[in-house]
């Protein structure tokens, strides 16, 4: 399945977050005061400035009580693309003095003075002259924001996406502004869940969807190819002296190829065209450049051809479509197989514990059986969530747009590397930022499908009401943590819950889809 239901959306809990400097993650977080003369950097954005507008402390005095409620803390919310809201934070200089006095108590409890006893409330001044003016400021900030953020963020909870917070007031801007005399004001963003539009009347009930299979999934056909394959493999390879290449073939060939641009004799190398060494078995050439075949058809050993060939429009790369190329091919070894007679005699040896050719034929044709299942259902399940994602109308918030397409991303990397594709150096290129957004940028369509689908999916196990049992989340909990235990991996083992329940509740939503939608296969 195309679709990675693990990382679906989360709005399960809003929890406020637990301040972290990490760049990496969209929260802003608020350290311990364990040394009260280094702060660690809150997370603010630099891509605007925020306006801060001070109240006198006469105005406040009276106009604060009918102005904020009990709490010192009002919340504005905005709306913005990406299902995005903005929330614009004024908090009152009662609640502002209440944290400032509650960080001085934290520099008191750290600070070890002559004449005070420990944890003895030093005076404000003293402090000062410990850990500097600036330093108290941040201080009182950054426990405003600890206590103001879990009232800011009630609003959006039950909608909000989860690690999607962040701070849009830079901190320049705060520590400019701040006064014990004035209203606070800072701004924060948050993803919220975002509203799921169906564009057809029927909503989601009743589709139909084709099935396009490919032949070579075929049970009936691939039974057929697997039983040449495996009497081929018995067979020894004799060099051909006396003729030229037949179907049925092995050759070793040296390839070059250019591109030849229209009215123009000048020509260009096509990148990775180049193979020498090149092993052709003739009976396995469907990959190859339609014509090619043809074109080399009774070629002897040392010879060399050459002849003109274009890629057809349908073309897996893109940038080789219509593409004229002149190729020139060497015949470097030309083989043709010498085949053991066909009969029982051979039966154990292209199926062990087989004795006859019948019982062969069966049990490959069993095994081929299964993987066209796994195959057809594989297919219909692409088919179905391909549809879901153009059904559907969804503003896409950006985290969850970055997310999947970064976990997409870091499983490409996890294949390459486990291919061994790719050197240490290679994998720390193709890690860096710059490459993940280059993905991010070049697969936007790609990602957003995923993020429609993911979200259409969730959307019918809810209108369906559909239920999971505690016995089978727990069981699937448990397979997952095993598995990072095995491989000695750390893991969040809430999040690895989030993520089975999401992949349970897929898997549940496509058994319904596929029961009752109108489905229909069609050979490709």
């Amino acid at each position: 399945m195309e679709l990675s239901l693990r990382s679906s959306l989360s709005i399960r809990h809003v929890s406020v977050p637990i301040l972290s400097s990490s760049p990496s993650r969209n929260t802003l977080s608020v350290p311990h005061l364990s040394n009260p003369t280094s702060f660690s950097p809150l997370l603010f954005s630099s891509n605007r400035r925020s306006v801060m507008v001070c109240a006198s402390a006469v105005e406040l005095k009276k106009t604060e009580k009918e102005y904020f409620p009990v709490s010192g803390i009002r919340v504005t919310e905005s709306e913005l693309p990406n299902s995005c809201l903005k929330l614009s934070v004024e908090v009152s200089p009662r609640v502002c003095l209440q944290c400032y006095n509650s960080s001085l108590d934290e520099f008191s409890k750290h600070l070890k003075v002559h004449g005070f006893r420990p944890g003895q409330r030093l005076p404000e001044n003293l402090i000062a002259n410990y850990v500097g003016r600036e330093n108290m400021q941040k201080a009182a900030i950054e426990a405003i924001l600890k206590k103001t953020l879990p009232e800011a963020m009630s609003s959006v909870e039950g909608r909000a996406v989860r690690d999607s917070l962040r701070i849009t007031s830079k901190l320049e801007d705060l520590s400019d502004s701040f006064s014990l005399s004035s209203v606070f004001r800072y701004d924060v963003v948050v993803d919220i869940a975002p509203t799921v539009t169906w564009l057809l009347d029927t909503k989601y009930k009743d589709l139909k969807i084709v099935v396009e299979i490919d032949e070579i999934i075929d049970a009936e056909k691939a039974s057929e190819r697997e039983f040449k394959r495996r009497h081929k493999a018995l067979g020894a390879l004799r060099i051909v002296t006396d003729r030229g290449l037949q179907l049925g073939d092995l050759v070793v060939l040296d390839i070059y190829g250019e591109s030849i641009a229209d009215g123009e004799s000048k020509s260009e190398k096509i990148p990775n065209s180049e193979r020498k060494g090149f092993h052709l078995d003739t009976e396995e050439s469907s990959s190859l450049l339609p014509g090619f075949l043809e074109a080399i058809i009774g070629i002897r050993q040392g010879e060399t051809r050459s002849f003109p060939l274009e890629f057809p429009q349908s073309w897996e790369q893109e940038s080789l479509r219509g593409v004229s190329v002149n190729y020139t091919v060497e015949c470097k070894e030309l083989f043709y197989r010498e085949l053991p007679p066909l009969d029982d005699s051979i039966a154990g040896q292209l199926v062990p514990g087989c004795t006859t050719l019948d019982q062969v034929k069966e049990l490959i044709l069993q095994r081929c059986r299964e993987v066209e299942k796994t195959a057809i259902d594989q297919a219909t399940d692409n088919a179905i969530l391909d549809r879901l994602g153009k059904i559907v109308e969804v503003d896409i918030p950006q985290s969850l747009f970055e997310e999947q397409g970064r976990e997409l991303y870091g499983a490409k990397l996890l294949q390459l590397q486990a291919e061994n594709r790719l050197n240490e150096n290679q994998l720390q290129s193709l890690a860096s930022e710059e490459s993940v957004r280059e993905y991010l940028q070049k697969e936007r369509d790609n990602i957003s499908a995923i993020v429609r689908q993911m979200l259409a999916v969730g959307e019918i196990f809810k209108s369906e009401n559909f239920q999971l049992s505690t016995e089978e989340l727990v069981k699937e909990v448990e397979k997952s943590v095993a598995e990072f235990k095995k491989h000695n991996q750390d893991y969040d083992e809430d999040r690895v819950k989030e993520q089975v329940q999401d992949v349970l509740e897929g898997a549940k939503v496509l058994e319904w889809l596929r029961e009752n939608a109108r489905i229909e296969y069609v050979k490709k």
